[in-house]
């Protein structure tokens, strides 16, 4: 990627799926710079990255939480990963499960040098919930820096993204790995794609 290079058009460079990896060791070899997306299960992550990269089915969607059931990775442009992490929080997943999923994403989390930044998602209908609270712990125990992307932005009124924003503020403050800005957004809408893609952008620049 050129310095000069528009971020939106970074990101609709040709982007395809790499590996998926259920277990630490059949986690890819570290090759280029990694943004992971995280959140609660049927949060919106396979559809953001998909609206990041313009794409309508690159990472597959579903109505029944727990789809996810691996990390999936995504070169984008040969020189930035995307990689779609299991959703956390779905109470049907068998507890062996949930351990296993949770042994893998800690793993990731805590010991791969090339992931650069964690984009937490949370639901704009629903805020900031235990589950999300916990994970947050776990990003700072990591030292991850997290940024807060908000989903389904469009599903709520002005008055209520406000209030949201301003408790989200609270929340970044008793975090110590987390990230200033929040950036608000609608995969449906296109709403603050633009914004989420200068953010990480700049990524594609670091060495992995």
């Amino acid at each position: 990627m050129t310095h000069d290079q528009k971020p939106m058009t970074f990101f609709h460079q040709p982007c395809r799926f790499i590996a998926g990896a259920a277990s630490t060791a059949s986690l890819p070899p570290v090759s280029v710079p990694e943004i992971a997306f995280i959140g609660r299960s049927n949060v919106g992550k396979s559809s953001l990255v998909n609206a990041l990269v313009g794409q309508k089915a690159l990472a597959k969607t579903s109505q029944n939480p727990g789809l996810t059931k691996q990390l999936n990775f995504f070169l984008l442009g040969e020189s930035l990963m995307l990689v779609d992490m299991p959703g956390y929080g779905f109470a049907k997943v068998s507890k062996e499960r949930k351990g296993e999923w949770d042994l893998l994403i800690r793993s990731y989390l805590g010991g791969r040098p090339s992931l650069k930044r964690a984009c937490l998602l949370i639901d704009a209908r629903r805020g900031v919930m235990k589950p999300d609270e916990e994970f947050m712990d776990v990003l700072d125990e990591a030292a991850v820096i997290f940024q807060i992307v908000l989903t389904k932005i469009d599903a709520v009124t002005q008055a209520e993204s406000t209030l949201l924003l301003q408790s989200l503020g609270k929340t970044i403050k008793s975090h110590v790995a987390a990230h200033p800005l929040v950036v608000a957004t609608s995969a449906a809408k296109k709403m603050g794609i633009e914004e989420l893609q200068e953010e990480l952008v700049a990524f594609a620049h670091e060495n992995p």
